[in-house]
């Protein structure tokens, strides 16, 4: 074959490309089973990027180079600073910590789908030991286990301390619950609560401003947590009996047509919010608080079901539900006034974050299967409807029930007038025969 012939230059191209794909193909490309941090896809990330993206601090690798964020690294440093300063030791516990987590720190690094950037051992663990322990030293803080600084940003200045709340909550933002572990019980304060305890304690208000969830932290403790976000996950999965599932989805009516089929909202306070029940004509809702965060943390539970591989979608399924309860602001408004939500938003701004939370997300199996069928089954009986408008519309105002008691009144005396007659009447007949 002639050199720089065609049939040479192609001869050479095909070899090229089979070299190329044999350097992929025999690569590792299994999915680790730790992989539990993801990327948002950007089929979520679009309907809204801030529920998404840090305000104010980046937690692990995937946004440790973001500049706009990096004004908060002193701050982590100095809750670090702080943490080492009770130690009897402070470099050698520095030490002891960086080594645990360099230790581990292919096991983390598992835990991240996709990149991570170049970063070495040396500086991946270095992210993982300061954001770990700024995490840990938060939590201690807000439980009032250490002192706080006068002069500690993040606890005087209220703005910040919800930009934290904000960050701490997104999939992006997080790091794997063994190296939180890890620094937790290299780093115990005398008497003090578990590191469980502490982090539900943190966000003990991200649900519900009323009585507050309980559940045993044991129950978690027994389960694998992935992170934080997945702890907030476990907390309100757990103390859910198990539901009956079904694959399909039938129309779901909204809270107004729900209440003019006769049917009554009812106010319960469970162990979490996801425990909705039919019962007796009423449909069982826990209270649920609609705020600032609400939709963040909603979005992110979302996304973490939607990527975690065999990943049971009861968040999801709580948020197609949800959606379709929720359809227009007097919806909104009919729940408020059951106490089902305890909205902080203004109703228009709740209907849309509402309507918006499930788009593009998928669910395989429907965790409100039967809750569904039986508000429909009973939305279809005649009594129920038929004693909703009678009360809906004749005993809304006092001047209403006077004149229904006065109408019953001239019903009953016309009856007996009408009964007295005839009886006066067959009588006379009688008498006459």
């Amino acid at each position: 074959m002639v050199p720089n012939s065609p049939h040479s230059q192609v001869t050479i191209s095909i070899e090229s490309l089979a070299s190329s794909f044999e350097s992929m193909l025999f690569g590792d490309l299994s999915m680790s089973s730790r992989v539990c941090i993801f990327r948002i896809p950007k089929i979520l990330h679009r309907h809204n990027p801030q529920a998404y993206e840090p305000n104010a601090f980046s937690i692990g690798p995937f946004r440790c180079d973001d500049d706009n964020l990096k004004p908060t690294q002193k701050i982590k440093m100095k809750y670090l600073q702080g943490l080492l300063r009770r130690a009897t030791n402070s470099k050698e516990l520095l030490r002891k910590l960086t080594g645990a987590v360099t230790a581990i720190e292919k096991e983390a690094r598992e835990c991240y789908a996709g990149p991570i950037g170049n970063s070495s051992v040396e500086e991946f663990a270095k992210i993982l030991v300061l954001d770990g322990c700024f995490i840990i030293e938060l939590f201690r803080k807000d439980a009032e286990e250490v002192n706080k600084d006068p002069d500690d940003p993040i606890f005087s200045m209220s703005c910040l301390l919800e930009f934290l709340k904000h960050d701490l909550i997104l999939l992006e933002n997080q790091i794997p619950w063994p190296v939180l572990e890890r620094l937790f019980n290299m780093t115990m304060v005398p008497g003090g609560k578990t590191l469980i305890e502490l982090a539900l304690g943190f966000f003990s208000n991200m649900f519900s401003s009323h009585n507050k969830p309980t559940i045993e932290t044991d129950l978690i403790a027994e389960h694998e947590i992935k992170h934080i976000l997945d702890l907030l996950r476990l907390s309100l999965i757990l103390p859910l009996d198990q539901p009956n599932i079904g694959t399909g989805w039938q129309p779901f009516p909204c809270a107004r047509k729900i209440k003019g089929s006769g049917i009554k909202f009812k106010k319960v306070a469970p162990d979490t919010i996801l425990d909705i029940r039919f019962s007796n004509g009423c449909l069982e809702i826990p209270p649920l608080l609609v705020q600032e965060t609400t939709e963040t943390v909603f979005r992110n539970l979302i996304s973490l079901e939607q990527c975690l591989p065999d990943c049971p979608p009861i968040i999801t399924s709580y948020a197609k539900l949800m959606d379709n309860l929720i359809d227009t602001p007097e919806d909104v408004e009919i729940l408020s006034d059951h106490d089902v939500l305890d909205n902080w938003l203004n109703p228009e701004d709740a209907t849309q974050f509402f309507n918006k939370l499930y788009n593009d997300a998928y669910v395989k199996t429907f965790y409100y299967h039967d809750v569904c069928q039986q508000v429909n089954s009973y939305s279809k009986r005649w009594w129920p409807k038929w004693r909703y408008f009678y009360t809906h519309n004749y005993f809304t105002a006092p001047w209403a029930i006077v004149s229904q008691i006065v109408a019953v009144i001239f019903l009953i005396i016309g009856f007996l007038q009408t009964y007295y007659s005839i009886v006066g009447y067959l009588g006379d007949k009688k008498k006459g025969a």
